[in-house]
């Protein structure tokens, strides 16, 4: 028997960075060739290469958001449509209890890559669209009980199948959303990116060969594995807990707490969401793709050394959360807004972590981004401006917190006044931070920020998903 040849460290490298640079030159087309103002400006996407068994090789410098989702999807579409793949097919869905998706706005546009009619690798997107139908414009229902009220769902079902346009889903589509063409657009985008992904890497393995690609990309998951283990083996043993809160749905809102409990031991990270309150009646409930994904960016965030954003990290965290729970929520539970409950999950999670690595994490934050939908009517044409408008970070242990910045877990931007205004029939009035308002400290938070607008139009809806007022963000060791 024949012995392989030792990993070759440079060149595990040069593939790494390989990897990586495939998947920001797919998040790179997608950002200059999406349509919408939340794709384009918000920069709420994510881009990534996976190996054939759907295992993450590289994540594009997008949506912490996202971390990891890729993988549990590709699980989901490689069962549903096993021995039904081909040369030429571009998949979608986002359904997520149908295609392990985030919720029903978050669409995942995915191709096989092949090369000598082998099935080699995949290249994926996910994007979140302007709007997918529902009861609300935009599809960020707080209010929506169910996930039926929230849009169109898709399973994973074929967009392109070799090589041809599948029209009936493209006209189902259609028909489902208030902005065809911008969500035309942006799939459009999305598919561009995956080709020029496919491009990338086919030109990889005709460089490295096939075997060469297959066994390094095996090599770079244990490598991701063996430094996340060594960095959790370094945390002192034991279980650390933490309880936040979201304010609660409603006229009368009761108050929704989130528990979570870190244990380190042997080189594994085990992340306990066990007592955090049941799925509410609201579009607040996170998806379980969408919990591990918090997790996980937030334990990338305290790491000391720099770790392969591939699936190998993921080997070394166990999540547990009890199905039914505010974050893991049964069907038909709507998840439309999950994304508040996701920023806090971080937030929870910082909290338990600060007792163990204080200078690696902040004071609480403003929670995530506050998701504001102006939706109407303007000379005869729909319009939909959706952005999700960014905050702040709290003090550190080394210096005051950061103004005018996104929540770690989402890596997006605020909209440019000009485009908005250039775009859309509203004007921004105010814009900027406002004076006094950070936490007091030895090293204060940073200041709010305030964004006022002026509809231009006659008529328009407004949808806001915001929190932290009742629950105001926690300082940390004695800070306000």
């Amino acid at each position: 028997m024949t012995q392989s040849a030792p990993i070759d460290l440079i060149l595990l490298e040069v593939l790494k960075n390989a990897f990586e640079t495939i998947a920001d030159e797919m998040a790179l087309i997608v950002l200059r060739t999406s349509h919408s103002s939340i794709v384009r400006d918000s920069m709420d996407f994510s881009t990534a290469i996976c190996d054939a068994e759907g295992r993450t090789l590289a994540q594009g410098l997008t949506n912490p958001g996202h971390l990891g989702s890729f993988f549990d999807a590709m699980r989901h579409l490689l069962r549903q449509h096993h021995g039904a793949i081909y040369p030429g097919d571009i998949f979608i869905g986002n359904d997520p209890y149908a295609a392990s998706g985030m919720h029903l706005p978050d669409v995942f546009i995915i191709r096989p890559i092949f090369r000598d009619g082998e099935l080699a690798a995949w290249g994926m997107t996910l994007a979140h669209q302007v709007d997918v139908g529902g009861i609300v414009p935009g599809s960020n229902s707080l209010g929506s009980t169910e996930i039926f009220q929230e849009g169109l769902r898709l399973p994973f079902v074929k967009l392109i199948e070799r090589g041809q346009r599948n029209q009936a889903v493209w006209d189902i589509i259609g028909l489902n959303v208030r902005l065809p063409e911008t969500l035309f657009g942006d799939l459009g985008a999305q598919i561009s990116a995956c080709m020029a992904g496919e491009r990338a890497m086919l030109g990889l393995i005709d460089r490295y060969g096939l075997a060469t690609i297959r066994r390094y990309a095996d090599e770079l998951n244990d490598y991701a594995e063996r430094l996340t283990r060594a960095e959790f083996s370094r945390m002192p043993s034991g279980t650390y807990r933490f309880v936040d809160h979201l304010d609660g749905l409603g006229e009368n809102p009761t108050p929704i707490e989130i528990h979570v409990a870190v244990t380190f031991k042997d080189g594994e990270a085990i992340v306990d969401w066990t007592g955090t309150a049941a799925e509410v009646k609201g579009g607040i409930n996170a998806t379980l793709p969408f919990t591990k994904a918090a997790t996980y960016a937030a334990l990338r965030a305290i790491m000391s050394v720099e770790i392969p954003t591939c699936q190998g990290f993921e080997r070394a965290v166990r999540v547990i959360a009890p199905e039914g729970t505010l974050v893991n929520p049964r069907p038909p539970a709507a998840c439309g807004s999950r994304a508040i409950t996701g920023y806090r999950c971080i937030d929870c999670l910082f909290g338990a972590l600060a007792q163990i690595v204080p200078d690696r994490v902040t004071a609480d934050t403003t929670g995530g981004s506050t998701l504001i939908t102006f939706a109407g009517k303007h000379e005869g044409r729909q319009f939909i401006y959706a952005e999700t408008l960014m905050g702040v970070w709290g003090g550190t242990s080394q210096h005051d917190g950061q103004d005018g910045v996104p929540h770690m877990g989402a890596n997006q931007s605020n909209t440019p006044v000009e485009l908005i205004e250039s775009e859309y029939p509203l004007r921004v009035e105010n814009y900027g931070l406002v004076s006094d308002t950070a936490g007091p400290g030895r090293f204060r938070g940073g200041n709010s920020l305030i964004r006022e607008f002026r509809v231009l139009s006659d008529e328009a809806m407004l949808i806001v998903r915001s929190d932290k007022r009742d629950f105001p963000p926690h300082g940390l060791f004695g800070g306000g």
